[in-house]
């Protein structure tokens, strides 16, 4: 089983899965550069300079993504615990898994559950679309709902939430879907969120993207209102926020 990523694998899959967003920002620019002949000075030199800046953006959030999912070794999992025993790991994704594998060859021993919960009705991004035409899920994979994951109370020693749980847009849901994560974590486990923050190295990155990603204060209110503790935050990048969470240690 393939557990080596591709080079530039995450930033190509970024293109492919949001080609219409590049489509527009070239024809835009194209459009700023084409009509900015046809105007004098000072308008001329504007619509120029919209276009460089529309390009810059676009480039900027490129070789930001390209840092962060193929070069900073986000899917090495270096910064895991694995002292404690691990006998079961649950990891769950937004119907575009590409961390399944690798679990699996971290953790060798350990029974892994994989659960996906997208719903098209109420997860409506055409990138997961895409993606899950382009990748199998992972075998074994089972489809979930947020609010009943189908695992046991006090059953799993990890779950790994990996940049999905942001998928999960409506707030009353998201809440369901964090107290379920804590039913199904032992005493002792540990629960793993890894995001994009709506902060400033995030919009510097991807501008207006940055408004798909929650801020951490969203975040946080959504733990303590689950009844989850904040056990250590790890910033994998400046872009990328790992939450290590469990429901009895002392909250940060």
């Amino acid at each position: 089983m393939e557990t080596m990523r591709k080079p530039f694998q995450g930033v190509l899959n970024i293109v492919r899965f949001n080609w219409h967003f590049y489509v527009f920002a070239f024809a835009l620019v194209l459009g700023l550069f084409f009509v900015a002949q046809y105007f004098a000075p000072p308008l001329r030199t504007v619509l120029i300079g919209v276009g460089i800046l529309a390009t810059a953006s676009t480039l900027i959030s490129l070789l930001a993504s390209f840092y962060v999912y193929d070069l900073a070794g986000l899917y090495n999992f270096t910064w895991l615990d694995q002292q404690n025993a691990t006998n079961t790991v649950v990891n769950i994704n937004a119907g575009f898994d590409e961390t399944s594998t690798l679990l699996k060859a971290k953790f060798k021993q350990a029974e892994l559950i994989v659960l996906d919960f997208y719903d098209p009705s109420r997860h409506t991004e055409i990138s997961i679309k895409r993606a899950r035409k382009a990748y199998p899920p992972f075998p074994g994979t089972q489809q979930v709902e947020t609010g009943n994951l189908q695992l046991l109370d006090d059953s799993v020693d990890k779950i790994f939430v990996i940049l999905s749980a942001h998928e999960i847009r409506d707030e009353s849901e998201r809440l369901t879907f964090f107290k379920a994560l804590k039913r199904a974590i032992k005493p002792a486990g540990q629960i793993y969120i890894i995001e994009h923050l709506r902060d400033v190295p995030n919009f510097l990155a991807y501008n207006i993207g940055f408004f798909h990603f929650y801020a951490k204060s969203t975040w946080l209110k959504t733990f303590r209102d689950a009844g989850l503790n904040l056990k250590q935050e790890i910033k994998l990048t400046p872009f990328i926020s790992n939450f290590i969470l469990d429901k009895n240690g002392n909250t940060l």
